[in-house]
């Protein structure tokens, strides 16, 4: 029997992740406690996806309640499967940057202590298990918005002689900079995930994602931008741009791609290999130009609200550079692109995502 461990396995990538690495005839263990229905409220909750797995699965899956900072619960579910555990997917988190401001203990205890306490289970149980630990690109803190920005008509960009233009690379500095409280933890968190894997010679990755998105996105305002894009459009909510003139810049990149790069590192892990991953240049739009999709799609005008106050640490332009990880994995290629993600989140949400009013 080989397993995969799955943590957050009901979120966007987590759920990606099960179904993914089932297909590939692995049995998947998930471990989730829908924590996110505290961080964000119920609408938010991920308890559905809980129940989809099960019934797409099967057999196949098998879910655990379990808060990650539970250590000794989570030191049971290890020491069952031991060295069946042929991988393990980490993508358990608090994702917000507000959130994290109310509650830094609980963002902290979660996203860098859970982080640990996965990594430790792992080198007791099943050390030849590879690793893949689902970081942010918040780690770089608000260092990108030193960058010399031009403004253009729907967003700000570099000019293209410039050395990131065509993606932010793995060495730009985390150092001296503003990263926000859940910043500041992923940051712990990633850099455990690199040091386990130095300093006990087991094979991490950190994969520093750009805006990660898809279908299975149960979005909410403060989590899941391109989804929340969409589900303001189809509900007629409110949509809040924070600052920046609502031309900010994100890359997105679909749940399929990001667990596909998850597959290849599995074939072919490294140790304590750090990769950015996003949408890059075949994948990015500006706030702005988001909205004028969604309306395309829909044929429905955004209704919009402009807060003349960026979030702390929030980046002005966000487009990473995957050429270091498609250096080590050559085969793998990206499929969606911005307008392909509206596109599906709009299908997949049409008959759910209705005006209240």
């Amino acid at each position: 029997m080989s397993v995969a461990i799955v943590t957050g396995s009901a979120g966007l990538i987590g759920s990606e992740a099960a179904r993914h690495f089932a297909s590939l005839g692995l049995d998947v263990v998930g471990v989730d406690n829908d924590m996110r229905s505290r961080f964000f409220g119920a609408e938010a909750s991920t308890a559905w996806n809980v129940q989809r797995l099960k019934s797409s699965l099967g057999d196949r899956y098998t879910h655990y309640d379990l808060d990650i900072r539970d250590r000794e619960g989570l030191a049971k579910i290890f020491a069952r499967y031991g060295r069946d555990v042929a991988v393990v997917i980490h993508t358990a988190a608090q994702p917000s940057h507000d959130w994290a401001v109310r509650d830094p203990y609980t963002d902290f205890d979660v996203n860098a202590v859970g982080t640990l306490n996965v990594l430790q289970n792992v080198r007791e149980h099943c050390i030849e298990a590879p690793v893949i630990h689902c970081s942010t690109n918040k780690v770089y803190g608000d260092r990108p918005n030193s960058l010399p920005f031009v403004e253009l008509e729907t967003r700000w960009e570099l000019e293209p002689g410039h050395r990131y233009y065509h993606g932010i690379t793995e060495d730009m500095s985390i150092d001296q900079c503003l990263h926000s409280v859940f910043g500041a933890s992923k940051v712990a968190a990633d850099v455990m995930v690199q040091e386990y894997g130095r300093y006990f010679d087991m094979k991490t990755a950190v994969f520093r994602g750009g805006t990660l998105t898809g279908p299975a996105h149960s979005a909410t305002e403060l989590h899941g931008f391109l989804a929340y894009v969409m589900r303001c459009n189809m509900e007629r909510r409110t949509y809040r741009m924070f600052g920046y003139k609502g031309k900010q810049v994100r890359d997105a990149i679909h749940s399929h791609d990001v667990v596909s790069a998850f597959e290849a590192f599995f074939r072919n892990p490294r140790s304590a290999a750090v990769y950015n991953l996003g949408g890059g240049r075949h994948s990015h739009t500006s706030m702005l130009e988001a909205f004028a999709l969604a309306e395309k799609i829909t044929g429905t005008e955004m209704v919009t609200e402009y807060v003349d106050q960026n979030r702390i640490g929030d980046h002005i332009w966000w487009v990473g550079s995957n050429a270091a990880f498609q250096a080590d994995y050559p085969d793998w290629k990206q499929v969606y692109d911005v307008p392909m993600i509206l596109q599906e989140i709009y299908e997949a949400n049409v008959d759910k995502w209705l005006p209240t009013a």
